[in-house]
């Protein structure tokens, strides 16, 4: 069962069954409330900032890795996900809903 997306499909018989539906590359994930995040070119604070995000933006974690383990609004975490080609944020400040991975490992 995929944890980004599940869909509820009419079963026969007029039973409902739940079928996995992958979405991880259409998901996206929320900053944290009134934040504006830096983006790195890479997995730590020690990266370059190539960019910052808007407060209020989503982003597309194509994958993740660990990196400087940094505190924010959702905890201390070493998870860095990858938004983009040389794109990186922490984890904690992305409501992913687990503290774990939710995309494959870069």
């Amino acid at each position: 069962m995929s944890v980004d997306q599940t869909q509820e499909i009419a079963g026969e018989g007029g039973k409902d069954t739940a079928e996995a539906v992958t979405t991880a590359a259409a998901a996206t994930y929320p900053v944290a409330p009134g934040y504006r995040l830096n983006v790195r070119s890479g997995p730590g604070t020690g990266y370059a900032i190539v960019r910052v995000l808007a407060v209020g933006s989503r982003v597309r974690i194509t994958c993740q890795t660990t990196g400087t383990r940094v505190t924010g609004p959702y905890g201390t975490s070493a998870v860095w996900d990858c938004i983009g080609s040389g794109q990186y944020v922490s984890d904690a400040y992305i409501y992913t809903g687990s503290d774990g991975y939710v995309a494959p490992r870069c």
